[in-house]
């Protein structure tokens, strides 16, 4: 049984249909002209700034993956989803605090934002203390290697923030499952540029970590891109559920 809070009105969930539809008409699509199966493609629904009413009738509509960037956002979000009868698989994709870890890890199946060995440290102690399953963890690429901005550093030997550090600390992590990497286009690049060397990066990644297949890659303006370059994961939120809400 909903609450006001999780009621969803039959226009909306009218609205999320529609939407839906066009997403997996374009991910069809984008399989089919790169020679890829349907189901070899996951959508995350990006539903920051959203309510969890959504969540509900996303889940309802068959969406399973739902993405979310601030905890203090998510965590309620997910409690008020599940007590309304929606448990979808949560990925966490945002830049992550070391100290949210505690909080994180009791609701998220995925963290997509793994960047630094010191954040992947402090995700296998809090979900070693509460999960009975461990994380499945993305680290995520800087495709242009500026350590300025998030992401784990393709090419450098940097021993907290470098690739092949990060990527050996959530394998060897107890609590912790390594799953793939995840990547955003940098401001300023063509989508075709970012993701031709992101697919470069995990196949170099792939050939030491065989079992870690997920890329996550592409959003609403250019899944198809993505797709093409061999995203497993795509992460969607305004072309799913219309122009975002603004953030108080």
């Amino acid at each position: 049984m909903t609450d006001s809070s999780t009621t969803v009105r039959p226009d909306r969930r009218a609205e999320l249909a529609a939407g839906l539809a066009r997403v997996r008409s374009r991910i069809a699509d984008a399989c089919a002209a790169a020679g890829r199966a349907r189901g070899e493609v996951t959508l995350v629904a990006v539903t920051k700034t959203y309510p969890a009413a959504d969540v509900v009738a996303l889940a309802g509509l068959g969406v399973t993956d739902v993405g979310e960037n601030r905890d203090q956002e998510a965590a309620p979000k997910a409690a008020e989803a599940a007590a309304a009868g929606a448990t979808p698989r949560w990925h966490f994709i945002g830049q992550l605090q070391r100290n949210k870890a505690r909080s994180v890890v009791r609701y998220a199946d995925v963290v997509q934002s793994v960047d630094s060995v010191r954040l992947a440290t402090a995700l296998d102690g809090a979900a070693a203390a509460v999960r009975d399953r461990p994380l499945d963890v993305l680290v995520q690429v800087s495709v242009d290697g500026d350590p300025a901005r998030g992401g784990a550093l393709p090419d450098a030997a940097d021993p907290d923030r470098g690739l092949g550090a990060v990527a050996a600390a959530v394998a060897g992590a107890g609590a912790l499952r390594l799953a793939g990497l995840m990547a955003v286009a940098p401001l300023g690049w063509e989508p075709d540029r970012a993701f031709a060397r992101l697919a470069e990066v995990a196949a170099r990644f792939r050939a030491d970590h065989p079992g870690a297949t997920v890329l996550s890659a592409g959003m609403s303006g250019d899944l198809e891109i993505a797709i093409g370059y061999g995203a497993t994961h795509v992460r969607v939120g305004s072309a799913l559920l219309g122009m975002r809400p603004t953030l108080r």
